[in-house]
């Protein structure tokens, strides 16, 4: 389990012009919500929680948040994060508290080990159908990453979620049967299938139209024959 501490200050006030002043000020408005206590506002330093991000492995990291001025302290995972489109700066936080002997549910991304053969040799494409799976776990059981071989994939198979390698104490919650990764036809290589198939079908036809006039004209000559 990856575990990072930050020291966050309970807000006074709320609201639009409020988390404005905040920003303005270098710090993220949040709001810690789950278990028995009720939701609290909560701001964080920017920097501070930009450093801590970047060290904290993973999107599934446990924060232990420690309230300023007090000994009061609560695990707590970052559940959503308001990002600016234009800015990529976070706008928002949104904690849920924990408690480390309590299962988790969280989404754990996947992550692909070797070329596919199918790509190697037979001009296929990796189609990476599910990028993460949700799983069920303890905070310290909740894995940084779920990895997948497709070395022995070949064009037109598949991996699916029951192939996964869980480890010990994780629960999968996926439908057995959900795709993972693929492999398939480049469009490149679709097209020229494609084209080859309407040529194909097309000499078929020319050979069809060339025989008919042919049967007709001897039928002719037997008919001026008769006559």
């Amino acid at each position: 389990m990856s575990e990072v501490s930050i020291e966050v200050v309970k807000r006074e006030e709320t609201g639009k012009n409020a988390n404005r002043r905040l920003r303005a000020a270098g710090a993220i408005p949040a709001v810690l919500y789950g278990g028995k206590p009720d939701p609290m506002a909560i701001q964080i330093d920017r920097k501070t929680l930009h450093e801590l991000l970047k060290k904290a492995g993973g999107e599934n990291a446990v924060f232990l948040l420690k309230l300023a001025g007090t000994q009061k302290s609560r695990h707590a995972m970052i559940r959503h994060l308001d990002v600016d489109p234009i800015s990529r700066q976070i706008v928002h936080i949104d904690f849920q508290r924990i408690d480390l002997t309590e299962k988790v549910r969280v989404q754990v991304p996947i992550h692909t080990v070797g070329l596919a053969t199918g790509v190697k040799n037979e001009g296929g494409v990796l189609d990476f159908v599910t990028r993460e799976v949700e799983v069920e776990c303890l905070p310290s059981d909740i894995p940084t990453q779920l990895e997948v071989d497709v070395s022995e994939l070949h064009v037109g198979q598949h991996v699916e979620a029951r192939s996964l390698a869980m480890p010990a104490g994780v629960e999968l919650l996926e439908e057995p049967e959900r795709v993972i990764v693929s492999v398939s036809h480049s469009r490149v290589a679709a097209e020229v299938e494609q084209l080859e198939g309407e040529a194909a079908g097309g000499e078929t036809l020319i050979e069809a139209e060339a025989v008919e006039p042919e049967v007709i004209g001897r039928g002719k000559e037997d008919n001026g024959e008769e006559d």
